[in-house]
């Protein structure tokens, strides 16, 4: 008998998945301070839109195909003297940014420096030179950055504090947002994600580990202490336990294309909020019900502390968000939709899991394929049969802007798969 053992180096697990807003490029960042990037192939053979090749009955391939373009190292490991810490090079987020004279713009981030990169090509390759960095400005670890409509400035997030950059000046920032209490033994509330508004420059949401959203207006103040509005769904009486706050903190939000919607992720469930209605949810999707009676488990193994991203496809249709052993769930969205896909990120799976037929696929580096079930999971149980592999979790994915397609990472591989 013959045993395969496959070990995967910390280092090139996938920390970060961004595509561009022309859906023609596409950025991943790992632990290791890497930036890869890779670049639409299929539609380079004519000039125009998807959209416009198809109306003059160009042949256009039936989804979108990436190839590997570059890399770069875009962090190093560092060390703050002051606190005798180590900080990691693994990249938090990537952000793109406007495209300028044929050259590509990118942020990436770790804890904490911001770095603006230009991308540009010479004869045989692609380039990388970082033009600024952005550094001392976080005393926690940064867990977002964002860029604004405007094209000049974007928001850098921790747990205590949201500041603005202009990309144009490195050396100085400015506190938009501060809710760290005089006396730190009074905090009960920390930031957990922020995003500007997709087109009202003056707007961004933040959410916070107390399953809050707030959204906020830059020109009501230049400290904003105060919302204009607060979304968050009142506590069910009775329901509260040890474990209510801890699965409350919403760990990543974002902007519909439109900006009318706000998607936000907490441990157990995705919703969707109105910013013109604030009484609640207008849905709410169940992720991780099944896990409820594992609370005190995912506790002890610190499982109950991932932090999963989610995603809206460009028209604003669907949700996603990702899962234990390496599964993720797309959701339909429109009213009375009951759309539950669970997905499956993985080079070869098991032909048993296949219950409903597969659908040509192609991928970036491998095939993903459709698996199992519709609707809600059976408690602990996963595509196999198998109690859910809490070790194996798809935490990053994004949705193509303009595409039926989603780009996810399982441990070191990424994933292209077509809903």
């Amino acid at each position: 008998m013959m045993y395969v053992f496959v070990f995967v180096i910390a280092v090139d697990i996938i920390s970060a998945i961004e595509f561009d807003k022309t859906g023609d490029h596409l950025a991943t960042g790992d632990r290791g301070g890497r930036v890869v990037l890779f670049e639409r192939t299929d539609t380079k053979e004519h000039v125009g839109s998807r959209r416009e090749l198809e109306r003059v009955d160009y042949p256009v391939s039936r989804h979108p195909e990436f190839r590997y373009k570059t890399e770069f190292q875009s962090h190093e490991p560092e060390f703050d003297y002051l606190k005798s810490l180590e900080i990691e090079e693994k990249i938090n987020k990537i952000r793109w940014c406007q495209t300028a004279n044929g050259a590509l713009f990118l942020l990436s981030t770790n804890d904490k420096t911001i770095k603006y990169w230009k991308v540009t090509s010479n004869e045989t390759s692609l380039v990388a030179r970082c033009r600024r960095v952005y550094a001392h400005a976080h005393d926690y670890h940064i867990n977002s950055i964002s860029n604004n409509s405007d094209g000049e400035t974007f928001i850098s997030a921790d747990d205590l504090r949201i500041n603005l950059w202009n990309l144009e000046i490195s050396n100085q920032s400015f506190n938009i947002v501060d809710v760290k209490p005089t006396n730190m033994e009074d905090l009960t509330e920390v930031i957990t994600s922020a995003e500007f508004h997709p087109t009202h420059c003056n707007m961004l949401a933040y959410s916070s580990s107390k399953g809050s959203v707030r959204l906020i207006d830059l020109r009501q103040s230049a400290l904003c202490d105060s919302h204009s509005k607060l979304f968050e769904e009142q506590e069910a009486p009775g329901s509260r336990s040890f474990f209510t706050e801890i699965i409350a903190s919403i760990s990543d939000i974002k902007f519909a294309k439109n900006g009318r919607y706000i998607l936000s992720r907490d441990y157990m469930t995705l919703k969707l909020w109105d910013i013109n209605m604030d009484s609640g949810p207008v849905s709410t999707f169940q992720v991780h019900e099944y896990l409820r009676p594992k609370l005190c488990d995912l506790y002890e193994n610190d499982s109950i502390f991932d932090k999963f991203e989610c995603c809206l496809s460009g028209d604003g249709m669907r949700v996603a968000t990702g899962s234990y052993s390496n599964l993720f769930r797309v959701f339909g969205c429109p009213p009375g939709s009951t759309e539950a896909i669970t997905l499956e990120a993985s080079k070869n799976p098991m032909r048993r899991q296949v219950q409903t037929p597969s659908r040509p696929s192609r991928s970036v580096s491998s095939s993903i394929t459709r698996v199992v079930r519709r609707g809600a999971d059976s408690a602990g149980v996963d595509a196999n049969g198998n109690s859910f592999d809490f070790t194996t979790k798809l935490l990053h994915l994004a949705w193509h802007p303009t595409e039926n397609s989603i780009a996810c990472a399982a441990a070191n591989s990424l994933y292209m798969y077509y809903v």
